[in-house]
């Protein structure tokens, strides 16, 4: 308590907890608690003393959690650990590769990885007009969510031309946005001018006083059950909840921002070593932002500067799932209403099995005419195989069809996973 109580001058940021558990505990390391259930971890990582851990569940109360996001000692520093451990990490903390990229990628397809998504901007939403405010200035229904729950939304423009997908969670007291890294200073920006005198409605860059992990993989789950985080398996993507580990606060979502399976973590940067350390020990791979680029595009996620931009609005990029049509108005309404009424969507975001490399912007042809643009490409596992995601009119972007990128190289429409998953208007129950 001495501790945190002398860190009051710092950053403070608070999150209430939700629990399907009723009169538990609360966090030991500030408040008075019993613990409601112990489940020891052993860590195998050479160099790392043995140590024993514990996720404790976190129940709601009557008042306010107040979790500290300080900055920690600099010997408990998540790139030290990474950069010892063979991870290379650019000047500006990006986790780049372990080396091992194949391997990551197929313990995404076979088993589970871990991967370090602190660089992506996290955005605190607070008073009590946020969720109207979001309502407003987003494309998801956020006066229909609970606490506890979360989803995806789009920035757009007012013409609904794409800004980037931010992945919301729906907490006690604020609502926390995780956006690409190259877009939080501006969204922060844009959202500001948006706030009137009268609103109650704070907004606060916490990216630097946060770490964000990503579990991702079909043997998430094991881990998850050995961690005694088994009570979100087979959630709602979205679903989160708190914790407290090696007496640090926790917050663990169902779904890793590419995928509605996996999980993603959000803590201080002091519990971040530890949490990371256990999630190696207990078989996860370590995984580089070079691996989930790649992952990114196989999936078929937009991202912005390559499928989220002003040439493309939000329904051409498929983002069906985060868009409600019933929820009154709001930016880039009128544009998104006109287009499903008049049937005005022209092009689509597709996937592409490639013949040989392609540069984003080649142009994408059919029958010697021009249908569309590439905007991201890739190679396989073992850089075997070419793929990419790009932009091409309806009439030719039907799976199966081959086209031609740039000059002389194959093309065939294939499905993605990340869009297959987006439900159009007549089966999307969130519209």
């Amino acid at each position: 308590m001495n501790l945190l109580k002398s860190c009051t001058d710092m950053a403070m940021m608070r999150i209430d907890c939700v629990s399907h558990i009723t009169n538990t505990a609360l966090l030991p390391c500030l408040y008075n608690a019993t613990v409601l259930r112990r489940r020891s971890l052993s860590l195998r990582n050479s160099g790392f003393r043995e140590r024993k851990f514990q996720f404790r569940c976190v129940s709601a109360s009557s008042d306010s959690l107040q979790f500290d996001f300080s900055p920690p000692p600099i010997d408990h520093d998540l790139h030290d650990t990474i950069t010892v451990a063979g991870g290379k990490v650019s000047e500006d903390g990006v986790v780049e590769s372990f080396d091992n990229d194949d391997e990551a990628l197929d313990a995404f397809d076979n088993g589970v990885a871990v991967v370090d998504l602190s660089h992506f901007g996290r955005i605190r939403v607070s008073g009590d007009d946020r969720a109207h405010f979001l309502h407003n200035q987003t494309t998801a229904n956020f006066e229909s969510l609970s606490e506890g729950q979360g989803c995806d939304t789009v920035f757009v423009t007012p013409t609904a031309r794409t800004i980037d997908i931010a992945h919301a969670w729906i907490m006690k007291n604020a609502i926390l946005l995780t956006v690409s890294p190259t877009t939080c200073q501006s969204i922060i920006e844009m959202l500001d001018k948006y706030i009137f005198f009268a609103d109650k409605v704070e907004i606060k860059d916490i990216t630097k006083q946060t770490c964000l992990l990503a579990l991702v993989g079909p043997k998430s789950n094991q881990i998850m059950s050995k961690l005694n985080l088994g009570d979100l398996i087979g959630q709602p993507y979205g679903k989160h909840q708190h914790y407290s580990f090696d007496g640090m606060p926790i917050t663990v979502g169902v779904g890793s921002l590419i995928s509605d399976e996996g999980f993603t973590m959000l803590m201080s940067p002091g519990g971040a070593v530890s949490v990371w350390k256990t999630l190696l020990a207990e078989g996860a791979i370590p995984m580089g932002s070079v691996a989930w680029e790649k992952l990114r595009i196989t999936q078929g996620r937009p991202a912005p500067e390559r499928e989220l931009s002003k040439d493309f609005n939000v329904l051409e990029a498929g983002l069906w799932n985060s868009i409600s049509l019933n929820k009154g108005c709001y930016k880039g309404q009128e544009t998104i209403a006109r287009l499903i009424t008049y049937d005005g969507i022209k092009q689509m975001l597709c996937g592409l099995n490639l013949s040989a490399p392609a540069g984003p912007g080649s142009a994408i042809t059919a029958d010697g005419k021009k249908v569309g643009k590439l905007t991201s490409y890739t190679t396989g596992k073992n850089g075997s195989g070419h793929f990419g995601l790009g932009y091409i009119k309806k009439k030719a972007a039907s799976v199966g069809n081959t086209v031609t990128i740039g000059e002389d190289i194959s093309g065939i429409v294939s499905e993605v996973p990340y869009l297959a998953r987006q439900h159009p208007p007549s089966s999307n129950p969130s519209s």
